[in-house]
Formats: structure tokens, sequence, C-alpha cells
């Protein structure tokens, strides 16, 4: 038996609560894993509370990402005692996940922990920052560079954007956070923002084409949000879409792209081949400042997260919160 948040979903509704899951239960794969730490991404959230469809079996054992040690292994990259981070890949969604002290993984799946960090920092990175560094992988691809312009965060107090906002911070681009929570500046200036916005000026209706602001965008909000920020979006530009915080509609036209030739990458983690995890788990290694990591970090123990699903669905955590298992 081992300890796990456990989703389920009766004919007497839902329910998701701390429980002892049998290891029978486990799906087939060809490495057995122990969790030290997972995490509670935007996705985690939904599931947990059940606001949105996340969940396609059930029951279900919550959590999209983990880290921790190797306790057996058939796989031929991995063996008893290795460690790894997991992210993504339908765990949590479509198998058993990671906010438990056991999972039974794909070999394939996982990428070795980077020296550089622990498996609390991997986690307090997560899916949430993997994702920001795939975005800005995915600027620098199109040609981004320092100096260029200013580049906006949108979503900027959350998990991606509190990483985004680090890391091009640190890789010497101007940033320009955007957030619906005013007393959070200062925090957003720690990580290394140049200017902090109020999201009221990007999640309204908005015309076609407006003021050329940004050389890039990372935007993790979807909606309203990222039809402005393309609409904002300098001549040549390029806008990094990973999230729908605001919803999963665009309400825009193609003027930006065929007047402005800006370019709208999606950026997708949990699908996202090995080869790019492991370059993104590289760059985080040497491109994320561990202190600032420190800084947008917060740590609940496995029985204490599920209430602090619930605060996250509510808007009311900034950064990343790690789940000590």
């Amino acid at each position: 038996m081992f300890k796990a948040i456990l989703l389920e979903k009766t004919e007497a509704g839902f329910k998701a609560s701390v429980q002892s899951v049998d290891e029978a239960g486990l799906p087939a794969g060809d490495v057995l894993v122990q969790i030290d730490h997972s995490t509670l991404n935007y996705k985690d959230g939904l599931a947990i509370t059940n606001k949105g469809p996340v969940v396609r079996e059930w029951p279900m054992v919550a959590g999209i990402d983990g880290a921790g040690t190797v306790l057996e292994s058939s796989h031929p990259r991995w063996k008893a005692g290795d460690r790894f981070v997991h992210n993504g890949w339908g765990v949590g969604e479509t198998r058993w996940g990671c906010l438990a002290e056991r999972a039974r993984l794909i070999g394939d799946w996982l990428v070795p922990l980077p020296a550089a960090f622990s498996t609390r920092q991997a986690m307090a990175i997560g899916t949430a920052g993997y994702t920001a560094m795939l975005c800005v992988l995915a600027l620098e691809r199109h040609g981004l560079k320092p100096g260029d312009g200013d580049v906006l965060v949108t979503g900027a107090t959350g998990g991606v954007g509190s990483v985004a906002t680090a890391l091009l911070s640190k890789l010497g681009h101007r940033v320009t956070a955007a957030t619906g929570k005013a007393n959070e500046a200062e925090y957003l200036r720690s990580l290394g923002a140049s200017a902090v916005i109020d999201r009221a000026e990007l999640s309204a209706p908005g015309k076609p084409l407006q003021k050329e602001r940004w050389a890039a965008v990372v935007d993790a909000v979807g909606s309203h949000t990222l039809a402005n920020a393309l609409a904002q979006t300098r001549y040549g530009g390029v806008v990094a879409a990973c999230g729908l915080a605001q919803g999963a509609d665009l309400p825009s036209t193609v003027m930006p792209f065929i007047l402005r030739g800006v370019t709208l990458a999606g950026v997708d983690s949990v699908m996202a081949p090995i080869e790019l995890r492991r370059t993104a788990w590289a760059r985080l290694a040497t491109d994320l400042d561990p202190a600032k990591l420190a800084t947008i970090t917060d740590e609940v123990p496995l029985d204490a997260a599920i209430a602090k699903a619930q605060e996250l669905m509510d808007g009311r955590v900034r950064g990343r919160i790690v789940v000590a298992i």
C-alpha cells in the first residue's frame, strides 16, 4: 500500500481524498519509482477540484509531475537508485500519477534529474517552469535576442509566468509583466521584470491591430489577452502560447499575421519529444537563478495538497507549489 491523492467519480458524485492505495492497482510500465516531491500545476488544480475535463479514466491518482528515485527497472537506460524528473505524458489524466508515494512509469518518458537540482527544486520548476523554458526556446528559434525589444509575459504571477519572467530577465531581455494582482508588483520586479502592467489592459476586447509594443510574448492566458498581445506585437515578432487561464477561445483576426508578419508559436509540454525535454531541463539548470526559484516556491505536505489546489483555482496562489511526498 502507498499514500496518494485519489480522484473518484461515481453515482454519488466526485471525490478527491488522500488514501492508502494498493500497489497492485499501478498501471503497466518498465520503471517503478519512489516519488520524493511532486507539485501542483494549473492542470492538477483543474483535476483535483473537478473544474475541467482533465481526468479521462476513473479512479485516478492525481499528479502530472514527479521527481524521485528509481526503485526497479527493466528499461535499459534506468537502474535502481537513478534520480529522475517526469512531466506530462498523460500521467494524472489517463494513467495514475505522481501525487503519491509510488508510481509506475515508462522509462522513455523520464529525464535524468540535472545535477544542479534537488528533487524539491525540480518540482519547484515542474511542468509550469519547464513549459516556460519551452516558450523561451520557441522565441529563440524565431530569432529573439536580448536587446530586440520588450518581451511581454502574461499571467505573470502564475507558475509559467513567474519562471518565464525570471528566465527572460536573466538572459538579458527587458520584461514587462502583466498581472491582475497590483500588490505583487514588487514580487515581479524581484524576479527581474522591468515594468508591471495591469492585466485589464489586455483582458477586454480590443482592436485587431494596435500600437506595436512587444518584440515577443509568452502567453499562458489565451482568449482576449492573447488576441490583444498579438495585436500589439511588433513587425516580425513572435508570440509563444501555452495556456488558457482566461479561456480557450482566440477572438482575433488574421491582421497581425498578414500585415505585420507576426508568428504564433504553439507550445505543448505534455507530449513534447524527449530530446526537447532534455534540452529544456539542461537550459533550466544554467539559465534559472536558484535564488529566484526559492522566492517563487511554497511547499505543502501531501495531506494539504487538495486544499492548496482549491486556492490555486481561486487565484490565491502565486508562483509554484511543491508537494512534499
